[in-house]
């Protein structure tokens, strides 16, 4: 790669370091910002991904990971999510064979070492994305770092949108995909980085390796082949040094000078681009036929809109979504565990005062891409470009373009765009002291952001270390959310507090109706309280609802015992037993059942009756 001039390193107010020193410094950073999170506990979804996780342990052989899914179920059950990320739970594996057990310090620091790397990472990702990664002529790299790489790679450390990826322990999936983006990213740069003229010269080594990478990436979090996309972007924007308005304009004039564009005549990049067309093609096909040739299977509480009639609705809730998703890099104040169950109200009629969020979003949007096509400026393009990208490849999977997701809002899908959004913002800093002689003043503000983060982010870990903390604090960024109220519930439910429990059950039925879950939970305390009457009726409607609740169908049973009404409590723990087969509980109230009423019938276990039921 060729010596170049860094534009934005000569108006930014601070010292060029050398390239160790700033990388000691962004990774001091990132450990300051989420050390806290290191003996926090297992939350959230950490329980099902490992602790109940068989995959994690040392009786399951290792081939069953490459046929389940990320929570252990198999990939050919029609419940399973098709989240296929068996190197992610590799590392579970081996953090729990080395730590001797469920000791969560030991995942925690892994996560956090994690993220210090890939921040580390940054500074020079950054350098390339800039245009600032300085070689000599024979290939040498020069031992300073740019200004622009080190406050980039500073803002990526600090940002507290990435508490979830690191103080969460299954965020473990997105870190491992974004490192393996990342260097198949690098390992695609130096493909071309022994060559003094771009673009000529490539070794096809290296670009192999960055697509077999990016399968290692896939293998982390889905997110990962996505890195194929952005580097086709890369090579015909930057290697290639194609200029999109400049050949639209061509096309439109039936320019003939058209023809004598290098990359045409040459094939390079032709070449290359049906290299990673054609690695992405069979790396998707062969995760297509892993997972069942199926898609995963949601309900209408994951994603409301994708279950709307009108594509209208459709169209404007998930463009909503994307400008929820670029408020939380802007303003990384109001985060949540988790965005579904009515947090976020389906916008169903243009008179909503949020449409006013996408414009905002489009208007933005529109605005850089004309800045990035239109302008003269080579460097100024490139980065616009580049940022952009960034910003919206990796996100491509989460956006329900190609396929519906399981989520509204997933703070942890936007650990990889958030790249991009520091990448403009340190352009954006750039400008603006390069056209104001407060310097001072934007360099203060600079540093504020950095020291505003870093205390967000340690406050945000700081929630993340139990699930007390961490549910209540989602009461006062999603109050519509009957999820954060039924998991509050449940807390307290654990901790013996029923009262308490109750006005939270409650209020996760009243703000869903259909909330099976949380009307079992709270039909179970009602029949611990001895309030028959009520329970019933919940655990009734919560059947209704959802025919195949096991646990719901056994509760309704010992509900109707207590009211002495045998014959249907025998027939829903029947029907419980119908819907799961190994039910030890359930076989155990049934034959204290039939024991009681002294029933004459064979033992449902063993087909005599000969045998009690035990516990």
């Amino acid at each position: 790669m060729a010596e170049v001039d860094v534009n934005l390193d000569h108006v930014i107010p601070t010292t060029i370091i050398p390239t160790y020193w700033a990388k000691l410094l962004v990774a001091f950073v990132s450990f300051v910002c989420f050390a806290h999170s290191y003996d926090g506990d297992f939350v959230f979804d950490d329980s099902e991904a490992i602790v109940n996780n068989k995959d994690l342990r040392a009786e399951t052989p290792l081939g069953d990971l490459w046929h389940h899914d990320f929570w252990g179920s198999k990939l050919s059950s029609n419940t399973s999510h098709k989240s296929y990320r068996p190197l992610t739970v590799l590392t579970f594996r081996i953090n729990y064979y080395l730590s001797g057990g469920f000791h969560p310090v030991s995942f925690h620091m892994v996560n956090i070492l994690l993220h210090c790397s890939i921040s580390v990472l940054m500074v020079d990702v950054f350098s390339i994305l800039f245009g600032g990664l300085q070689y000599t002529s024979k290939g040498r790299r020069l031992n300073l770092a740019p200004k622009s790489s080190l406050l980039a790679a500073l803002f990526f450390a600090v940002h507290p949108v990435h508490t979830e990826c690191v103080a969460g322990i299954v965020g473990r999936a997105d870190l491992l995909g974004a490192l393996f983006f990342l260097l198949s990213f690098l390992g695609y740069c130096h493909a071309f980085r022994e060559n003094n003229k771009e673009g000529a010269q490539f070794s096809t080594f290296w670009v192999l390796l960055s697509i077999l990478l990016s399968a290692v990436a896939m293998l982390c979090k889905e997110q990962g082949i996505t890195v194929l996309g952005f580097n086709a972007v890369f090579d015909a924007l930057v290697i290639s040094k194609l200029n999109i308005l400049e050949i639209v304009q061509k096309v439109r004039h039936k320019d003939k000078s058209l023809e004598n564009i290098g990359w045409l005549k040459n094939g390079g990049l032709l070449f290359r681009l049906i290299l990673l067309f054609s690695g992405g093609a069979t790396i998707l096909y062969v995760r297509w036929r892993i997972m069942g040739t199926g898609p995963p299977a949601f309900t209408e509480v994951d994603n409301p809109a994708s279950f709307a009639e009108s594509m209208f609705v459709r169209a404007i809730n998930y463009n909503y979504y994307y400008s929820l998703n670029a408020w939380l890099l802007l303003c990384p104040w109001w985060l949540c565990f988790d965005w579904s169950m009515g947090c976020i109200p389906l916008i169903k009629s243009v008179s909503d005062w949020r449409i006013i969020a996408l414009a905002a979003l489009w208007f933005c949007l529109i605005g850089l891409i004309c800045q990035a096509l239109c302008s003269e400026d080579s460097h100024k393009r490139r980065i616009l470009t580049l940022g952009l990208g960034f910003l919206i490849i990796p996100f491509l999977p989460a956006s329900n373009l190609f396929f519906r997701v399981g989520f509204v809002v997933a703070e942890r899908v936007i650990y990889l765009p958030s790249v991009g959004y520091c990448m403009l913002l340190t352009y954006g800093f750039g400008i603006l002291t390069k056209h104001t002689k407060k310097k001072k003043l934007i360099a203060a503000t600079v540093i504020g952001i950095l020291l505003i983060n870093m205390v967000r982010c340690i406050t945000r870990c700081s929630q993340w270390r139990n699930e007390d903390l961490l549910f209540r604090s989602a009461l006062s960024v999603c109050p519509l959310n009957a999820k954060v109220h039924y998991n509050v519930g449940k807390n307290l439910a654990d901790k013996g507090d029923q009262t308490a429990a109750i006005r939270y059950y409650r209020e996760a039925v009243r703000l869903n109706p259909k909330y099976v879950h949380a009307m079992n939970n709270l039909g179970n305390i009602l029949k611990e309280r001895n309030e028959l009457q009520e329970a019933e009726e919940l655990l009734s409607l919560a059947v209704q609802i959802q025919p195949d609740f096991a646990a719901a169908w056994m509760n309704l049973g010992i509900v109707q015992n207590s009211m002495r009404r045998f014959g249907e409590a025998e027939q829903s723990y029947r029907t419980a037993i119908k819907y799961r087969r190994k039910y030890p509980d359930c076989y155990y109230n049934l034959g204290r059942l039939n024991s009681f009423s002294s029933l004459k019938m064979p033992c449902i276990l063993c087909g005599t009756c000969d045998h009690l039921i035990h516990r």
